[in-house]
């Protein structure tokens, strides 16, 4: 797969597009004054400890309050021990008993706070460099799972040598692969340095401040984004170019020569009629090439997707017709896994299949698909229910979090009253309201489409409503009204 990535720049907003063959396949958004804290690290102060739920709030200057588990808490393993075996053979230590409140603590950031949630934290420190990640509070040399199994050892071996007697833990990042000792002393060298300027932080500075800031979003695509597949990096501002080509050529040379300065007149998201994908992400239906389409519902626990088969009717059978839009399903659920940026727990409603064979085909697919996805997911069997369960590792808003609000109409339900609905709760509020007060007059004001059907078809209701109250009953339109919102005036 050949691919270009495209960075549009503006001061308020970062935008990055990844393309594939023609396809948008990521899309990637940080604002100037809504920047991710993922990889952040802070001196925080602990606010609360609660026992029974072995977590703590740590205050680390943000509105609200950050969430400490105690599984996230870091504690030195034994001499010569790694961490993970530390963990896998002690039982673990009650939070109670590791921190108190008031007490100042050393945390990363590993999720950003999402929707009501506060960001959660970790005591155990990694910093990402351009080939490894560091683990200060570590021993432990390692090589990334997606590097084949026959060339850890040896990479593990060379790792081994140049970290020497100076300790601290490592892990060997995808594109370290091929990277010279050189490179390798380079990067650890960087890391060791950035180590130590935030440990001296945390000794000058007060609690609640920020100790380290991970690389922002034109940084990381080079740091992250960037593969052998990559063909381009186009960037739209020559003064970011600049400045990402410095920062690639100091770090990542081999990604900085695929940078470009795209000077054309068209809007560079225009190319590949990005600014239209990103409307389609955040509607619900999906179509697909063949006539069928999905339906993706997000809500604060899961995200739902309902697989269709719509307009397509096939060629030979209703099995195939079904196995044909199941297949075409499961490369599109996952492109937009991708492109929405969804994550957590993901039930996926595919059109039953009687056949066996089908299904394991269907699984295959979908899990060949997500292989491809730079984030973690685990994808289960089909339940008896015939849904697909999975999850996503979530570290960052949803594109529809990051770019949308609940509407201020229906507050986030997707649906409204109707406007019957709401004149029948207007006829029992008046009576309540006749009950308690006698007012001259009882003035209605509500939306233009529930006053039109009082002053039509239910005006009988009110003209009986008004007579057995004995008070007039007026009515006004107001266009800025939703269709649930009324006012009842006593005059």
């Amino acid at each position: 797969m050949q691919e270009d990535i495209l960075i549009n720049w503006s001061p308020q907003e970062t935008r990055v597009a990844v393309v594939e063959n023609g396809a948008v396949q990521e899309l990637h958004v940080e604002r100037t004054y809504e920047r991710g804290l993922v990889g952040n690290i802070y001196l925080g102060k602990v606010a609360r400890v609660l026992p029974g739920m072995q977590s703590a709030f740590i205050d680390i200057g943000l509105e609200r309050a950050a969430f400490l588990h105690v599984a996230d808490v870091w504690h030195p393993p034994a001499e010569g021990e790694s961490l993970s075996a530390s963990r896998a053979a002690q039982p673990q230590i009650p939070i109670e008993k590791q921190v108190f409140e008031g007490q100042a603590l050393m945390v990363q950031v590993i999720k950003d706070p999402i929707g009501t949630k506060g960001a959660r934290l970790s005591t155990q420190i990694s910093i990402a460099g351009r080939l490894l990640v560091f683990l200060p509070q570590d021993d432990h040399v390692g090589v990334s799972q997606k590097i084949p199994l026959e060339q850890r050892d040896e990479l593990r071996a060379r790792l081994q040598a140049l970290v020497g007697e100076q300790g601290g833990g490592f892990i060997l990042r995808t594109n370290g692969e091929d990277a010279s000792d050189a490179e390798l002393a380079d990067d650890i060298a960087y890391l060791r340095k950035t180590w130590t300027r935030i440990k001296d932080a945390s000794l000058r500075l007060a609690p609640k401040s920020l100790l380290h800031l991970d690389l922002n979003l034109l940084q990381r695509v080079l740091r992250d984004l960037v593969s052998e597949s990559t063909q381009s990096i186009r960037v739209d501002s020559g003064e970011q170019f600049e400045a990402l080509r410095a920062f690639g050529r100091e770090f990542m040379p081999a990604a900085a020569e695929k940078l470009q300065h795209y000077k054309g007149e068209r809007p560079i998201f225009d190319l590949f009629s990005i600014d239209e994908e990103i409307a389609k992400a955040l509607g619900r239906r999906v179509d697909l090439k063949s006539g069928g389409y999905l339906i993706v519902d997000q809500t604060e626990a899961l995200t739902t997707v309902d697989v269709n088969t719509g307009g397509f009717v096939g060629a030979r059978n209703f099995d195939d017709t079904i196995f044909k839009t199941n297949l075409e399903a499961a490369q599109a659920i996952a492109r937009q896994l991708r492109l929405r940026n969804l994550g957590g727990i993901v039930i996926v409603d595919f059109i039953d299949m009687a056949r066996e064979d089908h299904r394991e085909a269907v699984l295959a697919e979908f899990r060949k698909q997500l292989a491809r996805d730079r984030v973690k997911t685990m994808v289960g069997g089909f339940s008896q229910l015939g849904l697909l369960e999975m999850t996503r590792k979530r570290t960052r808003e949803s594109l529809a979090h990051m770019l949308c609000e609940p509407c201020p109409t229906c507050e986030g339900k997707g649906i409204v009253k109707t406007a019957r609905s709401v004149a029948y709760d207007i006829l029992r509020e008046i009576l309540r309201e006749a009950r308690q007060f006698n007012p001259r007059e009882f003035r209605v004001v509500a939306a233009p489409k529930v006053i039109e059907l009082l002053l039509d078809e239910e005006s009988q209701h009110l003209a009986g409503l008004s007579e057995f109250i004995g008070k007039p009953v007026s009515l006004q339109s107001e266009t800025a009204m939703g269709q649930e919102q009324y006012d009842i005036v006593l005059l």
